[in-house]
């Protein structure tokens, strides 16, 4: 190996450039650092002394006058070098330049990332582990277009934004870099000088694929490529799963409290464990589908995810992105589904997060009366801005191809739909056509379902939307949002205020529980009892049944009855299929004692079986959103509280009739309507002793003879228990 001699440099970068570089406020580093022509410059504070190696040559390089930590020299070798520093101890070590290569992102990832049409956003931005002329490192990629310079920072250069900022990329406002030897597992965030030179509060990546955990901040490099799913089965045939005419039931859990290690420091379980426990119970229990409120990276643990910072990152707080995965793939192989909430209404305002991202209102409006929200103190996406709608449909379509998500429930829509959601006159401000719709907003749900729908073949997307918008679950290209579903919040709203009363005030509100079938064939609805029935003071699902705790437990199972049976998808709530007494408490586990308690275990047994008969029956379940499998036989019963309808199928599926008696009074003989004489059997009965009831009722069945009643060929008598639901179906079927 052969030693040049220092040597004149020759040219110098400039004293401007070499003092913007010292200072960190240099906004063209590239520029200047690495090699142009036969000079070679670095920037590296505190070592002692720098070498450039060459094949077999090393070359001293100087101390530019102007900036003591810039160092420069001539190196008149062609092909790829590496440095070699000297500490103060007489330690060195070699390293490769970042400066020495080029761009990463190509000319149409700059065209789409510039027009806002990039679909895989997740593709181009965000921390890559890759490798570039045989250096194995990290490329970094950001958007952030009215910064003076973007640096990634991390324990690697001592979090000094002087060592790596970034070259920015054209128009586009994206900045990129490739750092040789960063590693997955590598902690970093990005230093920003804002518009006016200010240095900013410290970013995590907003295309990060992962964070530390929770109250640390940073972002994660983390390899999302290569993993080895095993669920193509389940994949191949999804879309008959997700259908309008499937059963589909859906087990609504906060991860972070279905079940926690009491003796390990009442720790969440991880991802794997949920792999084995909790898709195992779903899987007996039923259910069809797991809803995992957000996971998505968040700050705060009282936010329950609806506070994400990190859209691209599932939270550390359970494991990295493949033991996500492995969740997934365990769920799909129990033939479960795995729907995500989703939050793109808004964003807290944490300094590490969105807001001011750039020292500008980037993600957010400028104007509060458009762009904060005063419920949640939370930040309103500008989703006018097309790169930040691509962020958000970029966001849907990678946690659905990523991984492998079969649905995503879109939180708070009704914030989105609406400038004066939770505002007063003068709060807000209208639209173009002086209207208080959200045209923006609407527009980017449409084209995220429209994506979504069209890229991702068998997904479900379900708004939570509560107001009566129109055409929420319809096509975009007949007007609608787009969505497959959506919450039916009216009918929530409605049934528990009934069920919520007292028996013999049931009669004055009757309609409460028949109202619904006026509307309930204008969207594809789910039938929502979710986590928010069940805290901030509302108590538990058993809490809000009136009576003696007889009748507590009656009133709850007949309520689940009813639900079953009335058209729509399910959702419960974890907790919700035993009879919780305690409202959920996030930072807790559930209270699965109780099962120990026989009532408790029946409205268990009573949730499963309830399931099983849904799945296995069609006419329960196949036309769930068409007014063709429903008909009223008893509607206007008022005085003794009774409902009774059919659910039908298919031509040739053996029909259902639903019994309900909403008093806590036994009624016998009660002449029903049927659609054919013969026997009919008690399919299920909500006061079977096995459920914790009284083991009331028809003994098994009922004998339908030809007496036309309520506008059907015939009928039969009954004995309805107290607080009851009973379903029959022709006998032999």
């Amino acid at each position: 190996m052969t030693r040049a001699e220092p040597s004149d440099i020759t040219p110098l970068p400039s004293p401007e450039d070499a003092r913007r570089l010292q200072a960190g406020t240099h906004d063209d580093p590239f520029a200047v650092l690495g090699r142009h022509g036969d000079c070679v410059a670095a920037f590296h504070p505190g070592i002692a002394s720098l070498e450039i190696c060459i094949g077999q040559a090393v070359h001293p390089l100087a101390r530019h006058p102007e900036a003591p930590d810039l160092f420069v020299g001539v190196v008149p070798e062609n092909g790829p070098y590496r440095f070699r520093a000297t500490d103060g101890a007489g330690q060195s070590w070699e390293f490769d330049d970042p400066y020495r290569f080029g761009p990463v992102l190509g000319e149409i990832d700059e065209f789409l990332l510039g027009e806002g049409t990039h679909r895989r956003l997740w593709h181009v931005l965000g921390a890559h582990v890759r490798t570039r002329e045989g250096a194995e490192g990290t490329h970094f990629a950001v958007w952030a277009p009215n910064a003076r310079r973007v640096s990634v920072v991390g324990p690697f250069n001592g979090w000094d934004g002087r060592r790596h900022p970034m070259r920015r990329r054209g128009a586009t406002g994206v900045w990129e870099i490739f750092l040789p030897g960063i590693a997955e597992g590598e902690v970093y965030k990005y230093e920003i000088l804002g518009a006016e030179g200010q240095v900013l509060p410290l970013k995590a990546d907003p295309v990060g694929f992962g964070s530390e955990h929770p109250p640390a901040t940073a972002s994660v490099v983390r390899e999302i490529a290569g993993y080895g799913w095993h669920d193509g089965d389940w994949m191949a045939g999804r879309a008959g799963r997700n259908a309008r005419s499937a059963p589909i039931s859906i087990y609504e859990v906060h991860l972070g409290s279905w079940r926690r290690r009491i003796e390990e420091g009442n720790r969440p379980l991880s991802y794997r464990e949920a792999a084995e426990e909790l898709v195992d119970y779903a899987h007996d229990m039923g259910f069809t589908h797991l809803e995992f409120l957000p996971l998505s990276e968040h700050p705060f643990d009282g936010s329950w995810g609806y506070q994400p910072v990190g859209l691209f990152a599932p939270t550390i707080r359970h494991g990295p992105p493949h033991e996500f995965r492995d969740l997934i793939d365990a769920a799909h192989r129990k033939g479960l589904g795995v729907i995500l909430d989703w939050v793109p209404a808004h964003f807290p305002t944490d300094a590490h997060g969105l807001g001011r991202f750039d020292g500008t209102a980037l993600y957010e409006h400028a104007d509060p009366r458009e762009g904060f929200h005063h419920d949640w103190q939370t930040l309103i996406y500008n989703f006018g801005r097309v790169e930040v709608a691509n962020f958000l449909f970029s966001n849907a379509l990678y946690w659905l191809e990523e991984f492998h998500v079969d649905g995503l429930r879109v939180d708070a829509v009704a914030s989105m739909l609406y400038r004066d959601y939770s505002r007063k006159d003068g709060e807000w401000i209208p639209n173009i056509h002086d209207g208080r719709e959200n045209l923006e907003a609407i527009a980017m749900l449409q084209r995220m379902n429209s994506l979504a729908y069209g890229e991702v073949p068998g997904i479900l997307t379900v708004a939570e939307e509560s107001t009566s918008f129109p055409g929420v679950s319809q096509p975009v290209d007949a007007g609608g949002l787009g969505f497959g579903y959506k919450w039916n919040m009216g009918w929530m709203n409605d049934t528990l205020d009934y069920f919520g009363r007292a028996p013999v005030h049931r009669k004055y509100h009757h309609h409460q529980l028949t109202f619904g079938l006026l509307y309930a064939f204008s969207e594809n609805f789910v039938l929502p009892i979710s986590h928010d029935e069940v805290v901030h003071g509302k108590g538990s699902m058993l809490s809000k049944m009136p009576g003696t705790d007889w009748e507590k437990f009656a009133n709850l199972r007949a309520y689940y009855g009813f639900m079953w049976g009335h058209p729509g998808k399910k959702l419960l709530f974890m907790g919700q299929e035993f009879a919780q007494r305690a409202e959920w408490n996030h930072a807790g586990q559930l209270d699965w004692g109780v099962l120990g308690a026989e009532w408790h275990a029946g409205v268990q047994r009573l949730v499963r079986d309830l399931n099983a008969l849904y799945r296995a029956t069609p006419a329960l379940h196949l036309k769930d959103c068409e007014a063709e499998g429903f008909r009223w036989i008893e509607a206007n019963a008022a005085e003794i509280s009774v409902y009774a309808w059919l659910r039908l199928g298919a031509p040739g599926d053996p029909p259902v009739a639903v019994i309900c008696n909403l008093t806590p009074v036994e009624r016998t003989g009660v002449r029903l309507g049927l659609p054919q004489a013969g026997r009919w059997r008690e399919v299920l009965n909500t006061d079977a002793s096995a459920y914790g009831g009284g083991n009331r009722g028809n003994l098994g069945g009922v004998l339908a003879l030809d007496r036309p009643h309520h506008g059907l060929p015939a009928s039969a008598e009954l004995t309805l228990p107290p607080l009851s639901v009973l379903y029959l179906m022709p006998d032999g079927v």
